[in-house]
């Protein structure tokens, strides 16, 4: 099969959410909000630059990682034939999915063939980028997370907020609550230990493993020269959920290819170090289409475009596609920090996903088009990027990709539009600075702008004009000379 055309994405941004200087505004006031975000991100960064610090090639590697993702998103085509071709003569079937849509119908359409209501999920960006959870209830499918962050995140009918830690904006005592509430089988007593949080969690979810028959999963890397798939996770929900069903149906960007187990030990160093701070994940699993007497007898694997081919066709914002979804951007983030991972209405949060999310979803939307605006680009997370992807650069680019084309006020357009006009002409330039000048009284008695004008003024001070413009200046003193000078 040749790669389908691209298609334009089909994934609407998070249903009611609202623009991210709106949302942010909310979380920022959250006390406890912040509390939490604080510190597990400031205990998560310092455990990383740890764990970094031990290998003296640390910048070999990281340069290592960045090269070899170009490379496949400068081959994307070929690597993902070749893996197609690796993973049908493994026993596997693959599917293309141009968009969310189409990728959530082909998922639905093979957990009913197996005539199965319910299936465990391994945690998985790709399928919260979709929208898979939501798609499989409308088809009287319930899909059971397993990951204990998302698992919380899931029975208190929330969000992720966290690429690596779903539910960090959530604490201990929260969590004991949403528990004793919603887990039927939770023992009496529960208290908010985490290592009784934790068996309570292992409890619930070992009926959950035995008894099902379909699983569904994403992939952190995918090797096209023997058709693997990997999954790297700590707590070995993922292997349970890999080994025990009958059927696994795997969700993969079709960025996530890497050429060969050569390539792969690279990321294998920089993942583990970047996301947890360790040296290896606990659990790294991987298979290879089907063995029979050996894990899932039928094996199914979904490559997602949705907004990736367009996103390759932007020189700039392609290297957002290195992206290995460690969340290091996010921990040292100082917007992120405050403002937590739900202002961003996406799947994506933080600066990956204020990159990210614009581009797979276009900027048509307000949430959009705000998410470049949504970073001081202080550079932190370039700094910690472990495939060097440069966020301020990519942001830079698309506020002016959001200015172009996403939504404005039409005062805005036309004050932009006004300005383009003075400053193409020197002689309108001069007329505006004189005319700016003749008004530094009115300027000093109205600190804030009127109306619509108000939202600039209500973050800054309206600048005073200078009595006389620069060119001005430079007439009148000949220049900058004084009289001794000249």
């Amino acid at each position: 099969m040749t790669v389908p055309p691209p298609a334009p994405s089909a994934m609407p941004t998070y249903l009611g959410m609202p623009r991210f200087p709106d949302a942010a505004a909310r979380a920022v006031a959250d006390e406890g909000l912040r509390r939490n975000l604080a510190h597990a991100t400031t205990t998560i960064r310092g455990r990383r630059a740890g764990a970094v610090a031990e290998l003296d090639d640390w910048s070999a590697l990281r340069e290592s990682g960045k090269q070899i993702k170009d490379h496949v998103l400068a081959n994307l085509g070929h690597y993902l034939r070749l893996l197609e071709e690796r993973v049908t003569a493994a026993g596997g079937t693959v599917h293309w999915a141009r968009d969310a849509a189409e990728a959530n119908r082909i998922v639905t359409d093979l957990v009913r063939a197996t005539g199965e209501t319910e299936v465990v999920k391994v945690k998985s960006m790709a399928t919260q980028e979709i929208g898979l959870n939501e798609a499989l209830a409308e088809a009287d499918i319930t899909a059971h997370e397993t990951d204990l962050a998302e698992l919380i995140v899931q029975l208190g009918d929330d969000r992720p907020s966290h690429i690596l830690v779903p539910a960090i904006h959530r604490n201990r005592a929260d969590i004991r609550e949403l528990f004793a509430r919603t887990m039927p089988d939770a023992p009496p007593g529960l208290t908010d230990d985490p290592a009784d949080l934790a068996e309570a969690a292992r409890r619930h979810l070992r009926a959950r493993f035995l008894a099902a028959k379909v699983a569904v999963s994403g992939a952190n890397f995918a090797v096209a020269d023997t058709g693997t798939l990997v999954v790297l996770e700590s707590e070995g929900n993922g292997r349970m959920c890999l080994t025990l069903p009958e059927t696994l149906i795997s969700v993969m960007g079709i960025e996530k290819v890497v050429p060969s187990w050569r390539d792969l030990e690279v990321f294998l160093q920089l993942l583990p170090r970047s996301s947890t701070a360790e040296r290896m994940n606990p659990y790294t699993s991987s298979w290879t289409g089907v063995t029979p007497g050996d894990g899932p007898s039928a094996f199914h694997l979904v490559l997602l475009d949705n907004g990736r081919t367009a996103t390759l066709a932007d020189d700039v914002g392609k290297q957002a596609l290195r992206c290995i979804r460690c969340s290091a951007c996010l921990n040292v983030c100082p917007v992120y920090q405050r403002a937590g991972g739900h202002a961003y209405g996406s799947p994506y949060p933080g600066p990956i996903g204020a990159i990210l999310s614009p581009q797979i979803r276009g900027v048509g939307s307000p949430v959009d088009a705000s998410l470049p605006f949504a970073s001081s680009l202080c550079g932190a997370c370039y700094d910690v990027c472990p495939v060097a992807i440069d966020i301020p650069e990519v942001l830079v680019h698309l506020r002016a990709r959001a200015v172009e084309e996403g939504p404005r006020h039409p005062l805005e357009r036309a004050a932009m539009a006004a300005a383009g006009w003075t400053l193409r002409s020197p002689a309108r330039l001069a007329l505006a600075q004189r005319a700016a000048s003749a008004g530094r009284g009115a300027a000093r008695r109205f600190r804030r702008l009127p109306g619509p004008l108000h939202a600039w003024t209500d973050t800054r001070d309206l600048p005073v004009p200078p009595r006389e413009s620069f060119r001005a200046w430079w007439r009148r003193t000949g220049g900058g000379r004084t009289e001794e000078e000249a």
